[in-house]
């Protein structure tokens, strides 16, 4: 049988037939719906909200988690449909990352029965749409120092504080808000300090999304920095069942997992360009492909983009089985990540001048990549992450 260049290593086989349906679902549409536009979108710096809601049709939002209008279906499928909304561009891949694996899992995981009644069956559906508000300007690879408070006041609870780089931040209907939290009459005293999700619907007095300009990454995405000004939340928008960081961080895992899928999708994208570039543009009367040091980039992109979909199916039987670690969600996200990123800056000098337009895939590929790299935790995080779990010493503090 012949090698299939699209996927070297017939990864694809070893899927599940409801996964390879959902493999199939999500790249027919990305690539009916998104792709013919979203260079556009990149270009003009942002993803429509008719477009974002379009991807709820296909239950895509949640579609990891069970109940409440989701779909219930494996991480491996949540994984799958990750990597072909990340073929298009890591904006697409993004808008349902942080709606679904951020703001969904922290109402689904840490929220009592009346919240996720009243919240996740609209988020599900894409009426509702959410975001993260975790990341601060002076608080990014370090959570723990945020500025953002929330003081208990009666029954209620008033927030103060900026948020920054949140994704969906504009058109957000509900905002998951992490402040260090003080309760005068509670167990921690006045002084507090210990960090609490809140649920803050976005039209409450005193919140408001101003979107971010001038990125040069990822700009088919929304990006926000969320202000809130004396915003009061009544007692029951605190998720109970997030107490420290180990909240947000377990949010942060689900998305970091969406990623080392979505990674493999933007490497194949870059790698399959460039073959297709190079097996048709002709110099010095031969094909590209045909001289030995194009054939040599060729092969290496095989390699690597193959490693990381081998690498992303693992950790997806690993978590379909309830035993992965967040050590090694990390290693799948600096590894595929740091492959995709090396992958697109192959393809570009491939497809040589006409690599740096629109036109082609590969450059946008290559900016989002820097972002990608950066988000959800830097390189230098997961690598510490990494170490300090075959060390057994942390190096953070």
């Amino acid at each position: 049988m012949a090698i299939d260049p699209g996927d070297f290593l017939a990864v694809d086989d070893q899927l599940d037939a409801d996964v390879r349906a959902v493999r199939d679902t999500v790249r027919s549409y990305a690539a009916a719906e998104l792709a013919p536009h979203v260079s556009e979108w990149y270009e003009t710096g942002g993803l429509p909200i008719e477009a974002a809601k379009g991807l709820a049709k296909l239950g895509l939002f949640g579609m990891h988690l069970t109940g409440y209008g989701c779909a219930g279906l494996s991480a491996t499928a949540y994984g799958v449909a990750c990597r072909e909304l990340e073929a298009v561009d890591s904006g697409l891949r993004s808008f349902v990352s942080a709606h679904g694996s951020l703001a969904m899992t922290a109402v689904h995981r840490w929220g009592t029965e009346e919240q996720r009644t009243k919240w996740l069956p609209g988020m599900a559906s894409g009426e509702l749409i959410g975001c993260f508000g975790l990341t601060e300007a002076e608080a990014g690879s370090d959570p723990g120092s945020m500025r953002t408070t929330a003081v208990r006041d009666g029954d209620d609870w008033v927030i103060n504080g900026t948020k920054m780089w949140i994704t969906n931040g504009t058109f957000a209907d509900l905002a998951v808000v992490w402040a260090k939290a003080a309760d005068p009459e509670g167990p921690d005293g006045p002084e507090g300090g210990r960090i609490r999700g809140f649920l803050v619907p976005t039209d409450t007095p005193g919140f408001t999304a101003a979107k971010i300009e001038r990125k040069l990454s990822l700009r088919a995405s929304v990006t926000a920095e969320l202000s809130l000004d004396e915003v009061r939340v009544p007692a029951d928008a605190v998720l109970p069942g997030a107490r420290g960081l180990s909240g947000p961080l377990t949010c942060l895992n689900e998305a970091r997992f969406g990623i080392l899928w979505g990674a493999v999708g933007a490497a194949r994208s870059c790698y399959l360009e460039a073959l297709r570039h190079c097996s048709a543009r002709t110099q010095f009367g031969r094909q590209l492909a045909s001289f030995q040091l194009v054939q040599a980039k060729l092969a290496e992109m095989v390699v690597a983009v193959n490693s990381a979909a081998l690498n992303a199916l693992h950790l997806g039987r690993l978590k379909d089985a309830g035993e992965i670690e967040p050590e090694q969600i990390s290693f799948g996200k600096l590894a595929n990540v740091r492959a995709a990123a090396e992958v697109a800056r192959t393809a570009r000098s491939l497809l040589g001048g006409a690599g740096i337009t629109l036109d082609h895939t590969v450059m946008r590929h290559m900016n989002n990549l820097e972002t990608v790299m950066t988000y959800e935790g830097t390189e230098e995080m997961h690598l510490l992450s990494i170490a300090r779990s075959v060390t057994g010493i942390s190096a953070f503090r």
